[in-house]
Order: C-alpha cells, then sequence, then structure tokens
C-alpha cells in the first residue's frame, strides 16, 4: 500500500490553530465513521458512542452537512421525549474503486460512500499473465471509468487491488508479481494520482466477508479462495491474521501426497496439484483427450485450449458426470487439507469463495466427508462450511473494506 488518504482536506496554520482544526477534524472523522460502520444514529446516540457533549456534537453534524459527507435521513422512535433527528452518510460524497487483478482478468468497479456500485463490474480480459504493462493499463482504464461515470477526482478516496502472490505488508513489495524493486502501490498511485492500497487476493476475500459477507459478527473464521490457485485468510479473534512478514496462508502449498506432482512452488504434492482450477483444468484435457465421454467436448469446438473452470462448472450443473466427479475430486483434497486446519484453529466457519465457490455445492460434500475421515468428531462439528453469499465480488468488495480501514485508522 502506499500513500495516505483523507476524508478532509487540511491547511496550514499557526501551531495552537492547526491543533484545535486538527481536533475538530478528528471529531468529524469520528461521527462519519460512526455513520459508516452502524447506520442512522442520532446526535444523542453519536454524544453517547464518541463522549463527547450534544451542542459539541450538534456543532460538527451540522458542519458535515453543509460539507455534504452526512445528511438528515429521517426520524427516529421516541424514548419519552421529542423524536430525535436522524443522520446518515451521504452516499454521493466520496468514492472507492475497487479491482480485482488476477492472473487473466482484471475486474473493476466504483463504489459510493454507502458501499454500492455506481457501476457495472468491469470485466477486463488481461491480467498479470497476459499484459506487458499491466499497471498501465489499469491506470488508463481508472481514467476511463471516473470519466464515463462522472465521479469528480476530489470525491475519491483512493484505490483499492486484490492480487495474487507473495506480498511483504512491512514494504509493500510484491515477490510473485508486479516485482520491479518498487512497490506495486506507490507505482500506480504515481499514474493515477490517488492513494493506492494492495492486499494479497484472499486476504482481501477475508476482508469482505468480514465486512459484507458470511464471516460479518463471527470471530474465527477460515476463508478459502478457491479458483485457479488456492488460498486462506485467517480471521482469529475477530483480526485478520497476517503473520510475521504477511506471508500467513499459503494452504495450496502444504504437502498431501508425498510422491506427488511437481508443483509450480517447486515442491512435490502440494494440495493445488490436486485441488486447483489449474489442476483440474489440466486433468480435464488430458482425460478428454484419452477419449472420456463429457458435455465438455462440445463445448471446445475442436479447440481443447479453449477448456477453462467456467466451462467445468457449466456441464456439473447440467448434469455432466465427468465434470461433477472432477469437481468432487477438487472436494477431497480440500477436505484432506481442512482437517489440518480444524485441528489447528478450531474455527466456527469456514467460507469457500472464489471462482469455484460457484460449484459449491459439488464440493462441499465430499469435503465434509474427508473431514469425516480425517479430524476429531468433536473439534469438527464446531466448524460450519459454507459458499461464500458474495461469490466472485468478494475480493472486490474486500477492497472497499480495505481502504475504508485504512481511511478510518
Amino acid at each position: 500500500m502506499t500513500g495516505t488518504t483523507y476524508l478532509f482536506k487540511t491547511r496550514k496554520s499557526e501551531e495552537p490553530v492547526k491543533n484545535n482544526f486538527l481536533r475538530k477534524i478528528a471529531l468529524k472523522q469520528s461521527i462519519v465513521k460512526e455513520l459508516y460502520q452502524h447506520g442512522e444514529l442520532s446526535i444523542f446516540r453519536l454524544s453517547q458512542t464518541i463522549k463527547m457533549s450534544t451542542p459539541t456534537i450538534t456543532r460538527a453534524v451540522e458542519e458535515l452537512i453543509e460539507e455534504q459527507l452526512i445528511r438528515e435521513v429521517g426520524i427516529g422512535e421516541s424514548t419519552g421525549g421529542r423524536r430525535p433527528s436522524l443522520f446518515g452518510i451521504n452516499p454521493s460524497s466520496r468514492y472507492v474503486l475497487g479491482i480485482d487483478l488476477e492472473r487473466y482478468f482484471v475486474r473493476m468497479g466504483i463504489f459510493d460512500f454507502a458501499n454500492q456500485p455506481v457501476s457495472e463490474i468491469h470485466e477486463l480480459n488481461e491480467g498479470l499473465d497476459t499484459h506487458p504493462d499491466i499497471l498501465q493499463f489499469i491506470a488508463e482504464k481508472v481514467s476511463e471509468l471516473m470519466e464515463a461515470y462522472g465521479i469528480d477526482e476530489n470525491k475519491m478516496l483512493g484505490i483499492g487491488i486484490s492480487l495474487p502472490g507473495l506480498i511483504d505488508v512491512k514494504t509493500g513489495l510484491s515477490y510473485t508479481y508486479l516485482n520491479s524493486g518498487r512497490p506495486a502501490a506507490e507505482i500506480l498511485s504515481e499514474k493515477t494520482g490517488f492513494p493506492v492500497f494492495i492486499e494479497h487476493d484472499t486476504r482481501a476475500m477475508a476482508w469482505g466477508e468480514q465486512a459484507f459477507g458470511l464471516a460479518r459478527g463471527h470471530q474465527n473464521v477460515l476463508c478459502m479462495n478457491v479458483g485457479s490457485g488456492i488460498g486462506l485468510s485467517m480471521i482469529l479473534n475477530g483480526k485478520l491474521y497476517l503473520g510475521h512478514s504477511g506471508y500467513s496462508g499459503e494452504f495450496g502449498h502444504i504437502q498431501i501426497e508425498p510422491n506427488g506432482q511437481l508443483c509450480h512452488c517447486g515442491k512435490i504434492g502440494c494440495i493445488e496439484t490436486l485441488a486447483s482450477g489449474k489442476s483440474m483444468v489440466a486433468k480435464a484435457r488430458r482425460e478428454i483427450a484419452g477419449g472420456a465421454i463429457s458435455q465438455i467436448s462440445s463445448m471446445l469446438e475442436g479447440d481443447p485450449s479453449k477448456l477453462n473452470i467456467r466451462m467445468i462448472m457449466e456441464a456439473a450443473r447440467k448434469g455432466d458426470q465427468f465434470a461433477i466427479d472432477l469437481l468432487a475430486k477438487i472436494g477431497e483434497a480440500l477436505g484432506k487439507g481442512l482437517a489440518m486446519l480444524i485441528h489447528l484453529f478450531n474455527p466456527e466457519l469456514i467460507i469457500i469463495g472464489g471462482e469455484m465457490s460457484r460449484a459449491a455445492d459439488y464440493l462441499i460434500s465430499p469435503i465434509e466427508s474427508n473431514l469425516n475421515v480425517y479430524t476429531i468428531s468433536r473439534i469438527r462439528r464446531d466448524a460450519r462450511i459454507v459458499a461464500s453469499n458474495l461469490g466472485d465480488n468478494a475480493r472486490l468488495m474486500g477492497t472497499v473494506a480495505l481502504v475504508m480501514n485504512r481511511i478510518f485508522t
């Protein structure tokens, strides 16, 4: 990540005035944070929460309304006296641009201050493995998108990006993709003029699940990102767990087959060699070329290179047994790996997200079957396994939560 983004612009002044000004800014930020996180509130409730006098809160609220950051939204219930006015965030006062950057595609969307998309989610067929200068490509698309939807650049709080691979949280350097010796967030910030915050894709998914999805309100959750690769993010005691340098969650590179295939990481028998979308597609190609009967063959139009994860999931939904069996094998391998995690972390919830969450109906049953084989039943009973209700948008929504978290901290 790079840069600092603020809800309010500061100004130069002499020290005593500056201190008073910054205290006022801090109060306003606290009010906006409460309204953003908790919805419509009265001045009395804000006063209780922020622990400031009613007149002080009233003056700050009036200024925030004048600045169009918040607005009066209605009348609350009476607690014995006059019914109080309720205040809430003005959705059109600020925006965040979310980007889900993957190996073969980029997904982008602009979200308002109420976390609602103001543009359709744009999926572009360029990605980390296909474009020679993907950051320049993204910078150009950011400009085009803002112009197309008439977004004032002064209202843009920042850009959040979900990125796969190893990212050092201390330096901001990515060691898998965009490894130029400088933080990719810093480079993109220079190109766009906005603060940019980059997060590991699976941790971005966890940000999304915690802020907007099924992890909300839960303390100990494992979020699995199952797509071309496999990632894991852990919410432990209500907080995202990073590890010392931010490399935690490389679940896909736990060995479960000592005499298995060589993984792209250089190790043997990793879970990714058995349970990733990439390995599933490779297996499907081999078996169809060897004569396996499947509806997938008719989808390829004679070109095996067209085969992808979505085709397999589509065939499974149509009842294709070959595709269903492929997905069941993925579930079995995931279940074997998840058994270790359940014993280590004793989670209350496991969320299956990522591209293959669309096929969760075919994954969860074999996952649960293998958990019954490989886990202690008392510990196993604590963990509920569900498919993400955010689906492919979990990472994108997570980038929004990421930017807002940076603003409020």
